[in-house]
C-alpha cells in the first residue's frame, strides 16, 4: 500500500537559511533554541535544588519521571489537538505555559514557599505543554522549508537539542553560583519570551484539514488518537521505523544510566570529564554536518541503517576493555551517528505522513520512544549488578573465557552490556537491511 502523501506546495529553489523562503522557519529555530537552553537550564538547576534540600537521590531520580510520564500520557490527546488547532498558535501557547511555570517556581522560590512536592507539580505541568510543543514544532517544519531542505532543517533541530544538551548543564552550574537557582528560573522565564516574540511575528501556514471541525470530546479524541495509530499500523514500513526507535531510546536510555559508572570502574572523575566531553563534541559534530548538510544522505533509511550499525562498533569499544582511550573513541563515534538518525528519521515522518496528521503521529512516535528511556534506565541498575556483574568478577562464569578478552573485575560486567548492546545494535540494522517494507520505505 502506498503511504506517499501530497507534498506541500512550497518547492522554492533556495534552501539557503538567509534566503526569503527559509526565513520563518530560521526565526522560529533561533526562538525555539533559546527556550530550550533555557528549559536545560532549569532542568539542572531544580534538580540540584531537589537533591541538596532533600539529599535523596530516590526524589532527585523522581524529577526526570515527572518530566516524562505526564507527556507521556497526554502526548495522544495532545496530538489530536495540534491537528485540530492553528499551529502557531499551539506553539505560543505551550511555550507561554511553560514559561509561567518557571516564573511561578522562582516566585515561590524568593518567597521561601517552594517544596518539592511543588516542583514535581511545576515539573509536570513544563511536561505537559511540551506535549503539545513538540509536536506542533516538527509538524510545522514541512509547512515552512521547501522539500528538499527537509534534511537541513531537521539537522538544525538536532543541533539545537545537541547544544542544549552539553552546554546547559556547564552554564547551569556556574550561574547557580552566581544568581542563584531563582535566577536561573528567571532567565529560563525570559527564554521563553524570547520563543514567543519569534512565534508573534512569523506566520505558519495551516495544513490540509485531516479532522472534522467540532468540540472534540473525549470520545472524538480517543478516535482521532486511533485513526493516528492507524495509520501507522496500515504501513509496515511505519511500524518498523516506529520499533526501531524505541528500541534506539532504550538502548541509549542504558548508557546514560551505565556510562558514568562503566569509566569510574577503572578511572577517576577527571577521566569521566573527559569521556563526556569527547561524546558531547561528537554529538555537536554530527549535528552541525548534518545542518550544513541541505539534502542531507539520498536514501534517508540507508544512511539510518548504516548510522545504527557504526554506533553498535562505538557501544563494543566503550565496554571491550578497561581503556578511556577505547571508551572515548567509541563514545566519539556512537555519538556522530544520533544527530544522522535523529534528522534522517524525522524526515522519513515528515514525507510519508500528510501534514494534517503529522501532530498525531508525530505524538505517538515520541510517546512509544520517550517510554523506552524511563524503562531502560529502571532495568539497567538491576542488570547490571545482579546479572552481568556477578558474570565478570574474579572466578565468575565468564571470568576465565570472556574475561580474558573484557578483562575481569568491578564494571566488567557493565562493559560486557555495552557490548551486548553493541551486537543488538549490529542485530537491528541488519535486520532493518533484510526487512523489506523498511528497506523500501522511501519508495512504496
Amino acid at each position: 500500500m502506498s503511504s506517499r502523501p501530497a507534498q506541500p506546495t512550497l518547492q522554492h529553489p533556495q534552501t539557503s537559511l538567509f534566503s526569503p523562503v527559509m526565513r520563518p522557519f530560521a526565526i522560529l529555530w533561533l526562538g525555539e533554541l533559546v527556550s530550550l537552553f533555557g528549559s536545560a537550564l532549569t532542568s539542572f538547576a531544580l534538580g540540584l535544588w531537589v537533591y541538596q534540600r532533600s539529599g535523596s537521590v530516590t526524589q532527585y531520580a523522581l524529577i526526570s519521571l515527572a518530566a516524562v510520564l505526564p507527556r507521556v500520557l497526554v502526548s495522544p490527546f495532545a496530538g489530536v489537538l495540534v491537528d485540530r488547532w492553528d499551529r502557531r498558535r499551539n506553539l505560543l501557547l505551550s511555550d507561554l505555559g511553560a514559561g509561567l511555570s518557571s516564573l511561578a517556581a522562582a516566585a515561590l522560590l524568593i518567597a521561601g514557599r517552594l517544596d518539592v512536592g511543588l516542583v514535581y507539580l511545576l515539573v509536570g505541568l513544563s511536561a505537559v505543554c511540551a506535549a503539545f510543543q513538540s509536536p506542533a514544532y516538527v509538524a510545522s517544519i514541512p509547512l515552512l522549508v521547501p522539500a528538499p531542505a527537509l534534511s537541513r532543517a531537521n539537522g538544525m533541530i538536532q543541533l539545537s537539542q545537541s547544544l542544549a544538551e552539553v552546554f546547559a548543564p556547564l552554564a547551569a552550574g556556574f550561574l547557580v553560583l552566581a544568581i542563584r537557582v531563582q535566577g536561573v528560573l528567571l532567565i529560563d522565564f525570559a527564554t521563553f519570551l524570547v520563543a514567543v516574540s519569534a512565534l508573534a511575528v512569523i506566520r505558519i501556514p495551516s495544513p490540509a484539514a485531516q479532522l472534522a471541525v467540532g468540540s472534540p470530546g473525549i470520545r472524538a479524541l480517543l478516535g482521532e488518537a486511533r485513526d493516528g495509530w492507524r495509520f501507522i499500523s496500515d504501513r509496515p514500513g511505519l511500524v518498523a521505523l516506529l520499533i526501531f526507535a524505541a528500541i534506539f531510546n532504550f538502548l541509549w536510555g542504558m548508557v546514560g544510566a551505565l556510562a558514568a559508572p562503566l569509566v569510574l570502574s577503572f578511572s577517576d572523575s577527571g577521566s569521566l570529564g573527559i569521556f563526556l566531553t569527547v561524546a558531547g563534541c561528537g554529538m555537536l559534530a554530527g549535528s552541525l554536518a548534518m545542518s550544513a548538510w541541505v539534502r542531507g544522505p539520498r536514501r534517508k533509511i540507508g544512511a539510518i541503517l548504516a548510522a545504527e550499525l557504526a554506533s553498535g562498533l562505538g557501544f563494543i569499544l566503550i565496554g571491550l576493555r578497561p581503556s578511556l582511550v577505547l571508551a572515548a573513541a567509541g563514545a566519539l563515534i556512537a555519538h556522530l551517528t544520533i544527530a544522522v538518525i535523529g534528522s534522517s528519521s524525522r524526515t522519513l515522518w515528515q514525507r510519508k505522513v500528510p501534514a494534517g496528521m503529522l501532530g498525531r503521529v508525530f505524538a505517538i512516535q515520541e510517546m512509544v520512544a520517550r517510554s523506552a528511556a524511563p524503562l531502560a534506565i529502571a532495568a539497567a541498575g538491576p542488570l547490571a549488578e545482579r546479572v552481568f556483574e556477578p558474570l565478570l568478577v574474579p572466578g565468575g562464569p565468564l571470568a576465565a573465557s570472556l574475561g580474558l578478552l573484557t578483562g575481569a573485575g568491578a564494571g566488567r560486567g557493565i562493559g560486557l552490556m555495552f557490548l551486548c548492546m553493541g551486537l543488538l545494535k549490529a542485530a537491528v540494522a541488519l535486520c532493518g537491511a533484510l526487512y523489506r517494507p523498511l528497506r523500501a520505505i522511501e519508495t512504496d
